[in-house]
């Protein structure tokens, strides 16, 4: 395999892509734009690459490259591939130009300075470079910085630019979305950052490190969790799972500290809105993934049940909330409540069936959310409100617009011969084989889910609509 740092170039082309972009001339709207999307393909090429290369079966991760960074502390600059963060790279790369090519007229909100554009692409570009570097570390401290740095281009996007600017109403409940997401997800980081020093302290009293002393090294540390050699009590080690678990669950979101994702994706302009749910957020459950089953399996163990039901009332409580939504974006961002419920609840089911199925949902759910939040965008844009009652007769102006959306509804609801259902089949399977009373409760919100997905898509689409809702429910209920 080469020995080029192909990783390294995988994130430094949209960081650099970024800071070129801040330097095209004032009202260049178009080129900076422009620019920014070809440097987002660039970076899907590389992404593409990795995957042809990447060896299946081979070894764990791939592409890995070490350098020292803070040798005294025994912190370094480790990045590499495996399976799952592949995918997620893949999905990162691949949707940034969508949304940019979807976002191509959404900093004409805020105003007509002359360097807004150059802002936006800006901040979009750092935010995928920071989480491309997230699902690359193979360092813990290395993780957790850009696990919070991409906090803050993000925090901009929400509170610099969304509907509505003029309104000064608007203005002010974005400014508080934005705030509400940052202090929710700097509150989870804290925690995080107190389990990291607690593990580092451990490995350096065991020393783990190279030198004697402690590591941040993600390998050594999972090498050494899974033999035994960590040293620690039942009760430090289940403390430390917590605060890694608390972190990721913030960001998920997991119920019940999920309040910021409504409030955020209503505030923010769609394309940034959908870069939150579909790729931020997905760090989160990402993280549970890598740190909190490897580092800490007995811990996992401990607490997957009380996980489980938090998952279980997410998946629940979303659905609902949905139902009872007249706003057709907040709908949408409850609706990402439900399906991140699932996801967990397939991670912590500990079964292949159930950590196979929520992999494949972080990927499903990405897409289709990403359709359904960015079609919602333009209907929304073209009628100029956001409540569904407003949308009566769009069918018949933009019959495209129309029927897309409802096939990306039904593809959020995991009909049976779309993407989405096989992994929230798997998650069921693999749940109920450990937790059936979670499994079955689980799989009720497959018809709360149909009744807010045609409740989304007004009556005055489809004439007969309580007709076809009566009938899709029965046939959800026997699938």
């Amino acid at each position: 395999m080469s020995d080029f740092p192909w990783l390294t170039v995988l994130w430094a082309v949209p960081l650099a892509g970024a800071a070129l972009a801040l330097l095209f001339p004032a009202g260049q709207r178009t080129a900076v734009r422009a620019f920014a999307l070809i440097v987002s393909l660039g970076t899907l090429g590389i992404g593409i690459w990795l995957a042809t290369r990447f060896e299946t079966g081979g070894a764990q991760y791939q592409f890995v490259e070490d350098r020292q960074w803070i040798p005294a502390f025994g912190a370094g600059y480790t990045v590499g591939l495996d399976g799952i963060a592949l995918v997620l790279v893949l999905l990162t790369a691949g949707l940034v130009p969508l949304l940019l090519i979807a976002g191509w007229q959404d900093e004409r909100d805020v105003g007509t300075g002359p360097r807004v554009a150059h802002y936006y692409v800006a901040l979009t570009l750092v935010v995928e470079s920071m989480v491309l570097v997230s699902f690359t570390a193979l360092d813990i401290l290395l993780f957790y910085v850009f696990f919070e740095v991409m906090l803050i281009p993000m925090y901009f996007l929400i509170g610099g630019f969304g509907p509505r600017t003029g309104d000064v109403a608007a203005r002010q409940q974005r400014a508080r979305a934005a705030v509400k997401f940052l202090l929710y997800n700097l509150f989870g980081g804290l925690i995080m950052l107190a389990a990291v020093i607690g593990l580092y302290v451990i490995t350096a009293r065991e020393k783990l490190g190279s030198h004697g002393g402690g590591t941040f090294d993600f390998r050594t540390v999972m090498e050494a969790a899974n033999s035994g050699q960590l040293g620690a009590t039942p009760a430090v080690l289940n403390a430390l799972f917590l605060g890694f678990m608390f972190a990721f669950a913030v960001k998920a979101p997991l119920w019940p500290l999920h309040t910021w994702l409504p409030d955020a994706a209503v505030a923010a302009t769609p394309a940034s809105a959908v870069l939150m749910m579909a790729v931020v957020d997905k760090v989160g459950t990402f993280g549970m993934l890598r740190y909190c089953l490897l580092l800490f399996p007995s811990a996992t163990s401990t607490y997957a049940p009380l996980i489980s039901v938090l998952a279980v009332i997410g998946i629940v409580y979303g659905a609902l909330l949905a139902i009872g939504q007249t706003d057709v974006m907040r709908l949408i961002a409850y609706t990402s409540i439900s399906h991140f419920g699932f996801i967990i609840l397939g991670i912590f089911a500990l079964t292949t069936q159930g950590s196979t199925g929520a992999t494949l949902y972080m990927v499903n759910h990405g897409i289709s959310t990403a359709a359904l939040f960015l079609i919602a965008g333009f209907l929304v844009s073209r009628r100029g409100s956001r409540l569904i009652d407003s949308f009566g007769g769009v069918q018949k102006v933009a019959p495209v617009l129309a029927g897309t959306f409802l096939i990306s509804g039904l593809a959020t609801l995991s009909l049976p011969g779309l993407a989405p259902f096989i992994s929230e089949f798997l998650v069921l399977i693999g749940t109920f084989t450990r937790y059936p009373v979670a499994a079955v409760i689980a799989a009720s919100a497959l018809v709360l889910a149909a009744l807010y997905v045609l409740w989304i898509y007004p009556v005055s689409y489809t004439p007969n609509l309580a007709h076809y809702t009566e009938h899709y429910i029965l046939l959800r209920l026997v699938v």
